[in-house]
Parts: C-alpha cells; sequence; structure tokens
C-alpha cells in the first residue's frame, strides 16, 4: 500500500529552506549591488541552485529505494571522479588558499558537499548488506562472526575512511572530514555492528585529527585562538570577535530584518560561514532560537523516519542525512557564537553557496521518498 510522506517533515524542511532564502535576501543585496551593481544577483544564484536541487530532489524522492540502494555505489564512484578532476590544471579553482572546485564554464561547482550524501548512501547500502542482525549462539559460531566483522565489515570501512580521508585532506577541508567521520561513524554505530569497532575507529579518528592539526600551522592557530581570542584580535581572532559583537547586539529581538551593521564589512564571510550571526544579530535570541528549534525538530523527525522503516538500508540512511545536517548546523553555529573553533562550514539551507544547497534538497528528497515507504 503506497503511503504519504512525512507532513511534518515537509513542512520543517519547507520552513528552513524558506527562512533561508527570506534571510539571504536581505543579507546579500549590499554585497551584490557593490560587485555586480543588481541587489538580487546572489540571490538568484541562489534560486538557480535550489531549483537545480528541487528537481534533482523530486527524482530522488520518486526512485524506490531499493533502486537508490543499488545506484549508491555509481554516485559514490562518479563524486570520485569529479573530486579528482579538481586537482587538474584545467578544472580545478582555488579560492580562498584551497582547491575545492571545478570550472563549469558558467558556473564552479565543490564535489566535496556531494561526497557527504554519497558516502552516506554508499555507507548504508553497504553495511545493510554486510551486517547480520542475527544472533550468534556458541563460541565457534561467535569466534566466526567476530572474524567475519572484522574481516568483512571494519576492515573495508577503514578502507572507504581512508579515501574519503585523503580526498579531502588534500582540499585542506578538515572540518568537512570531520563532520563526514563523525557522520559515518554514527551510520556503523547504528548498524548493529560490535561496539568496541566504535570505540576503536573514535579512537583513531582523534588522534588523526590532532595530527591533521599539527601539520598545519593555521589550523593549530585557529585552535589556539579559539582557546583566546584576544591573543590576536585583529589577526586570526578578528571573526571571532566580530561574530560575538553580532550575536551579542541584536538582544533579545534583534535589531530587525535587514538592519545589521556587521555585515558591511565588519564581518568576514557574513554570508556563509558567519551567517547565523547576522542572523542572531537581526532577529536577537528569539530568531536563533527558532532556527536552532528547526534544526532540533528536523533532527527528531529524521529519526521518527528511520525508527518507522523497516528497511535496514532506509533506515541507516536516514539516520545518516539527519546526523550530517544538524552536525553541520551546529558546527556553524556554534563556531558564530565561540563554542567552537572556526570550520568555515554552510550552515545548511542558509549560508549562499549553490552545492551545498543543492546535495542538501536532494537529501531531504530522499528522506521524505523513506518517509512514504
Amino acid at each position: 500500500m503506497k503511503k504519504h510522506p512525512n507532513y511534518h517533515l515537509f513542512l520543517a524542511i519547507c520552513g528552513l529552506i524558506l527562512f533561508g532564502i527570506l534571510f539571504l535576501s536581505t543579507l546579500s543585496a549590499n554585497e551584490s549591488l557593490k560587485i555586480f551593481g543588481n541587489t538580487n544577483y546572489y540571490l538568484f544564484h541562489q534560486l538557480a541552485a535550489i531549483g537545480i536541487g528541487l528537481a534533482f530532489g523530486l527524482i530522488a524522492y520518486k526512485t524506490p529505494v531499493p533502486v537508490l540502494k543499488k545506484l549508491a555505489p555509481f554516485f559514490l564512484l562518479v563524486n570520485l571522479v569529479l573530486i579528482v578532476l579538481i586537482f587538474l590544471p584545467f578544472f580545478g579553482v582555488k579560492f580562498w588558499g584551497a582547491k575545492r572546485w571545478i570550472n563549469l564554464g558558467f558556473t564552479t561547482l565543490q564535489p566535496s558537499e556531494f561526497l557527504k550524501l554519497t558516502c552516506i548512501l554508499y555507507l548504508s547500502a553497504w553495511l545493510s548488506s554486510r551486517v547480520s542482525e542475527s544472533h550468534t549462539k556458541g563460541w565457534i559460531s561467535g569466534m566466526k562472526k567476530s572474524y567475519y566483522n572484522l574481516a568483512y565489515v571494519l576492515f573495508p570501512f577503514i578502507v572507504v575512511l581512508g579515501i574519503v580521508v585523503l580526498c579531502m585532506y588534500f582540499q585542506r577541508d578538515i572540518t568537512t572530514l570531520g563532520i563526514m567521520i563523525l557522520t559515518l561513524l554514527i551510520i556503523y554505530f547504528c548498524a548493529k555492528t560490535p561496539l568496541w569497532h566504535t570505540i576503536l575507529l573514535v579512537s583513531g579518528a582523534a588522534l588523526s585529527l590532532a595530527v591533521f592539526i599539527g601539520l598545519e600551522p593555521y589550523r593549530l592557530s585557529r585552535l589556539l585562538t579559539f582557546l583566546n581570542p584576544d591573543q590576536d584580535p585583529m589577526g586570526m581572532g578578528y571573526q571571532v570577535k566580530q561574530s560575538l559583537i553580532a550575536v551579542g547586539s541584536g538582544g533579545i529581538f534583534g535589531k530587525g530584518w535587514g538592519m545589521s551593521s556587521q555585515k558591511f564589512g565588519f564581518l568576514p564571510q557574513a554570508m556563509s560561514d558567519s551567517i547565523f550571526a547576522v542572523l542572531g544579530e537581526e532577529t536577537g535570541i528569539i530568531g536563533a532560537f527558532i532556527v536552532l528549534s528547526l534544526f532540533l525538530v528536523f533532527l527528531w523527525l529524521a529519526i521518527s523516519v528511520a525508527r518507522n522503516s523497516s528497511d535496514r538500508f532506509a533506515k541507516l540512511t536516514a539516520i545518516g542525512i539527519g546526523s550530517w545536517i544538524t552536525i553541520q548546523a551546529f558546527v556553524n553555529i556554534g563556531s558564530s557564537i565561540g563554542l567552537l573553533p572556526l570550520g568555515g562550514v554552510p550552515l545548511p539551507f542558509f549560508s549562499y553557496g549553490g552545492s551545498h544547497v543543492m546535495s542538501e534538497i536532494i537529501a531531504m528528497g530522499i528522506l521524505l521518498n523513506i518517509s512514504k515507504s
């Protein structure tokens, strides 16, 4: 019997997308006018990306879940090819000291934003087929199952994780890598794998993160700035200080829609990394609370979709998508209010950027698809 999608989830998604569009429309006007002589350039670019995302999201919504499972390895392979193209002279484009974009002529594409989704799909498909839920009885049977989980589950997962780490490390995007690793570990744990696997993987991930931070001086400086923003207030600590000023000046009710002063050249990356700080300045604690509540409601609904699904691939995919969006949102928000080091990741559905919003909307199509299956 055909089911309808989860309408509460649909409304939460619509709220996040519409709120993001309305907020970006006022936030981007000044910068757009200054650079392009048109107050709507950034808004129209974002709307075009949302339109493309909705088209592919509708396809994802209409595609049967078993077909998505079969196509998951293909999606990941295509995504990895696109990432390799970044490092080729003609295709790769460098912004802000990092090479993460592909030149398409009329625009650019950031494959790492889609890697989050394709990895979730692939790992969910792979684990749903590899991990057995049967209870093992007997010492010999237990040994066989332990060997199977080690040789055919843990080691292959580490290989896949290693490929992801290499892709993101050479793009100098450690924060996105951290979000991806945490999301994939949540999927791995929810697949009912042995607990000691997860403990081992978390320990290895923490050690690797510490090594990656130590390898690049700017990452260590960013961490030290987080611990003491006053150490370099006009350098590494400038963005943190300006973000806190923006959020603090908003008070309870905010300065009013479009009335931010920090966005006029004071706050770096106001349309992307620091968009929550401007939102807090204009809408105050109430507006910030509404946005936080929307993301928490979204997470709760995504978990509900996973719990109500009888298909293991669909269950793991729903958990992965819900975790990814929420973790990234709270990393962005946490860095804006000084609770986390600056990460340079967009706020889902809000920050300016075509690649991330397209991948997020496609993921929403898949999640709504799972909710009706």
